[in-house]
């Protein structure tokens, strides 16, 4: 009798939304086939779902593959990370696939034994500027910058947690500094086009209090940010469904309303303001202070290198974003189509203070899709001292790319200001394999170092890697990003304290 009622009354709710699509004019689909349409929309929501754990080969599907995801989960975990039967790529034939030349014969190489070996950056970062608080970073890997907001508070407390353990640095992110970004590992402060933490009522950057917020945090170097991967040219945007009252209190701004940061800075207008803005932010803070950006347009780094060359002003670090960047939310044209993929571009951007022989006194830092061994190697050889890994980190500590960031409803927690969401993260174990995840990472650098000969990814250089070009075809990576003799290297001085600093 009681199944007889349910069925009764699941019969009577068919027939109700069947007598709904029938007359709703907002879906053909529907209208035409009531019902039995919804399993369409029922696919397509699950889509990315079913394309990434059925349909797929190991090595199809982006932006991230099968077997990188793998990779990253094994390692995070402390898994075993290695892959048996050999490669399952045409590697005669995958186009611009990038291939490592070992050497045969090595000098003295760093011990692989300890997991947890430092691979320090081989330059000083504001050293050459004589920055107050100048200092070597002690990690090549760093976290790139995802904003509280962007990122749950149990995601971001992960994350700092694990860059504590790691010994590397977290950027915060153009959302500014939050509690969760405290938990004992050390910052890089992201700026900005809103200036959140340090701006005033009417949006304007406030030099008081971003003093008061260096002051009593754990900030090794302020960057400020021009434009980033995913959005280049486009000001950030945090939906208002993520703008919580915790949130508007950080930033200062109104709660569950769109945050519309602008494209451009209003502190200063063009390069050679911009120089001034660098010098007043290290003068008043004794901090390295650099740039980001997605690279466009080469004028604006051509008036950079040539102003910097005078060696009165100068920014201490250039990080590049690759267009294929991006942890949030992007419009399918700027994330498909606007800004050159890292390669590209900061072999363009490194070739305009190479020509100036002005490359030993900035320290370059690469990110977009670095996170995993083949792309860092490819990126330390073409120039890069250290790189920030974002979606890679995020995949460490759970991250499935369910690719629903831009919708708060993230199902792991991370890219939510869901609480019941969030809750799913377990912070102690989360930070445990963000900074697993780290170290692996650090050591296969160094295993690739060791193979081609040298103790410091760093030491890599352009023609130790070749770029398959067509069939049986391959080109040096000098030679395909046009670098001349020396470019890519570091200068003498600087690969010998490095080499000092890892096989005394």
């Amino acid at each position: 009798m009681r199944a007889r009622r349910i069925g009764a009354a699941a019969a009577t709710g068919l027939a109700l939304v069947a007598a709904r699509d029938l007359v709703q004019k907002k879906h053909a689909l529907l209208r035409n086939f009531p019902l039995v349409g919804h399993a369409r929309y029922v696919l397509e929501t699950i889509g990315p779902e079913l394309r990434q754990y059925i349909v797929t080969s190991n090595d199809e599907e982006r932006p991230f593959s099968r077997d990188q995801r793998s990779w990253i989960y094994a390692s995070a975990k402390g898994e075993n990370n290695y892959f048996g039967f050999g490669t399952d790529n045409d590697v005669e034939h995958m186009q611009g696939h990038a291939y490592v030349k070992q050497r045969t014969f090595a000098g003295v190489l760093p011990d692989l034994s300890d997991p947890q070996a430092a691979v320090p950056s081989a330059k000083v970062l504001g050293g050459p500027r004589g920055r107050a608080k100048a200092f070597r970073p002690a990690s090549v890997v760093n976290i790139s910058a995802m904003s509280f907001g962007s990122l749950s508070g149990a995601a971001v407390t992960a994350l700092n947690k694990g860059a504590a353990m790691a010994g590397t640095m977290q950027n915060t992110g153009e959302g500014g500094m939050s509690p969760y970004h405290l938990n004992g590992g050390d910052l890089v402060l992201q700026i900005g086009t809103s200036y959140f933490g340090c701006r005033n009522e009417d949006g304007t950057f406030n030099l008081d209090k971003l003093k008061s917020m260096v002051a009593g945090a754990p900030v090794k170097a302020i960057e400020i940010k021009l434009s980033q991967g995913a959005k280049p040219g486009l000001g950030g945007m945090l939906p208002g469904v993520k703008v919580t009252d915790e949130i508007a209190g950080i930033r200062a701004i109104p709660a569950r309303k769109d945050c519309a940061s602008p494209a451009r800075h209003t502190a200063f207008h063009d390069v050679n303001s911009m120089l001034d803005f660098v010098e007043l932010l290290a003068m008043e803070t004794g901090l390295p202070v650099g740039i980001k950006s997605a690279v466009g347009e080469m004028d604006f780094w051509e008036e950079l290198a040539t102003l910097m060359g005078r060696g009165e002003r100068g920014v201490d670090f250039v990080t590049v974003d690759g267009g294929e960047g991006g942890t949030g939310a992007a419009p399918l044209v700027f994330a498909d189509s606007v800004s050159l993929p890292f390669r590209m571009g900061f072999s363009r951007v490194y070739g305009v203070f190479a020509e100036r022989g002005l490359t030993d006194d900035i320290t370059f830092i690469g990110s977009g899709k670095l996170g995993l061994p083949e792309n860092a190697v490819v990126a330390f050889a073409l120039g890069v001292d250290m790189i920030n890994v974002g979606r890679e980190a995020m995949l460490s500590i759970g991250c499935i790319q369910a690719q629903k960031c831009h919708t708060d409803k993230c199902p792991t927690g991370i890219a939510t200001q869901h609480p019941w969401l969030a809750r799913g993260i377990d912070v102690p174990s989360k930070g445990i394999r963000a900074a697993m995840y780290l170290r692996t990472l650090r050591r296969e650098l160094l295993k690739v170092s060791g193979a081609v000969g040298v103790p410091h990814p760093s030491l890599i250089t352009p023609t130790d890697i070749d770029i398959l070009n067509g069939d049986y075809d391959a080109r040096s990576l000098a030679s395909v990003y046009g670098y001349k003799d020396g470019w890519g290297s570091l200068g003498p001085e600087l690969a010998h304290e490095i080499t000092e600093l890892l096989t005394p």
